[in-house]
């Protein structure tokens, strides 16, 4: 590429130097030599184009090469991929992944049994947590209801200032009050 560039900036100076020439015939009224300066000007800016379009073929076939290049690393990485994937896949089958997710399931299956052993009680009679909760309800309601008749019908009591308990303060309040009255002095 550097060759075809210094070649083309030589025949730009060259077709400056044409019209120069071709100029400085036309000022001593020489057109036969201006004709002449302006084909090699032609000639050589043909050879401008040719240089050109060579460079333009040059670049795409290096723009071609490269992604070319980047397509074989990207293959040559997929391959390796695959590779791995097998070798990794050669210990393992969906058959043994099957069998050690259902082994799983059985010990958690066990394990859960074994909670539920664990947690019935001892001796007596076992008592049904849903016979349980709903006598609980029950006494709630029938606590409520009660509670709701008993209640006075006395007009509200607004507590005053000196009703109020008073604030107990801790260690940390108090070592902060005494500090706050000892710079104060």
């Amino acid at each position: 590429m550097g060759i075809l560039e210094k070649r083309e900036q030589f025949l730009e100076k060259k077709i400056e130097i044409q019209v120069a020439e071709a100029r400085k015939c036309l000022g001593a009224k020489n057109r036969r030599g201006a004709l002449t300066a302006i084909k090699r000007k032609k000639m050589y800016e043909g050879q401008v184009v040719q240089i050109s379009v060579a460079r333009d073929k040059i670049d795409q076939q290096i723009i071609m090469i490269e992604g070319a290049t980047t397509s074989l690393e990207t293959i040559s990485a997929l391959k390796e991929g695959a590779q791995a994937m097998q070798q990794i896949h050669q210990h393992m089958t969906v058959e043994q992944v099957d069998k050690t997710i259902d082994s799983i399931r059985e010990q958690m299956d066990v394990a859960t049994e074994i909670n539920a052993a664990i947690s019935q009680p001892l001796g007596g009679e076992v008592i049904d947590d849903e016979e349980i909760t709903t006598e609980l309800e029950e006494l709630e309601e029938h606590g409520m209801s009660e509670q709701l008749l008993d209640l006075p019908k006395a007009e509200p009591v607004i507590p005053q200032a000196e009703d109020l308990p008073t604030p107990v303060k801790n260690e940390e309040e108090e070592e902060l009050a005494s500090l706050e009255s000892a710079m104060a002095i």
